[in-house]
């Protein structure tokens, strides 16, 4: 076997164990379906770790495709990634007992404080108190997100297929949709902050590190790649491949192998005992009445 075969064959293997611990963690809570709600927010947040890894061995199997397929790829997993993070605020309101559209707020949250950092003082009181509008808001910031990430990346691929993405259109659109993410995971973190003693017992915070490490160690080694590249530690020894193929393929590899620890990860972040303990629970509940 030659290095490639080797790498896509590994890669094979790493795909599946990341779609083994997806199945198996979302087959115990489609049995233990307990809390619709909930679990279906859990569901969505399982499968980004398989989404992730099927998505970076498909650039793999193509590793000499063009910009605008890889630019579709990364689209897929940023658009999903969007999606996630607004899931993941639904979970933690349900947990609350909040809901937005039916207005309801439980008593013994309202009025809490709310305190705003820089730079979002300059739109917002330092200070807020917590109620049906203050959280439909962190509801807005975490869903512009979801809305943005799609229609950039719509424009982004139809630019580039068309030979009109310039550098500087690339970064107005990396300032767009970094404003657009940090504005939706800051929402994320005032709410964790805000209801840290109530959302204990669920491992909020474990919950969150699965979500912000598939993105963190994305996004950062692709930094570190790019660096590697431009000094030329990464470099093609070959004509017919060029060295920004290269960085993609390794980018991917890195990913495939990256996903089987996060999803063994949330195993134990969303894992199924809670609701497995409920039904517990109540049969033993129903034994007593009897």
């Amino acid at each position: 076997m030659n290095p490639g075969q080797v790498v896509l064959l590994g890669s094979t293997i790493c795909v599946m164990l990341t779609m083994h611990f997806a199945v198996q963690l979302i087959s115990e809570h489609l049995f233990y379906w307990k809390k619709p709600k909930e679990q279906k927010a859990i569901v969505i947040i399982t499968l980004m770790a398989p989404i992730y890894a099927i998505d970076s061995f498909f650039g793999l199997l193509d590793f000499q495709g063009s910009k605008a397929f890889f630019m579709f790829l990364d689209s897929i997993k940023e658009c999903y990634e969007a999606l996630v993070i607004a899931k993941f605020l639904a979970l933690m309101y349900s947990y609350l007992n909040i809901s937005i559209s039916k207005n309801i707020v439980p008593d013994e949250i309202k009025g809490r404080q709310i305190h705003h950092s820089f730079p979002m003082t300059l739109f917002q009181p330092r200070t807020a108190h917590l109620n049906h509008n203050t959280l439909k808001l962190l509801k807005y910031w975490t869903w512009q997100f979801v809305v943005i990430r799609p229609v950039c990346s719509i424009l982004m691929i139809t630019l580039q297929l068309v030979g009109a993405y310039p550098s500087w259109v690339s970064w107005t659109f990396t300032i767009i949709l970094n404003i657009s993410v940090s504005l939706a995971l800051y929402s994320l973190v005032i709410f964790y902050h805000v209801f840290d003693k109530e959302l204990a017992p669920h491992k909020p915070l474990a919950k969150f590190l699965c979500i912000k490490g598939i993105v963190f160690f994305c996004f950062w080694q692709g930094i570190v790649l790019d660096i590697l590249v431009s000094l030329g530690v990464i470099r093609s020894h070959h004509v017919w491949l060029d060295v920004e193929h290269i960085e993609e393929a390794l980018q991917n590899v890195l990913v495939c192998v990256e996903m089987v620890f996060f999803s063994a990860i949330q195993q134990y972040a969303y894992n199924v005992a809670p609701y497995r303990d409920d039904g517990t629970s109540s049969v033993k509940l129903d034994k007593k009445k009897e």
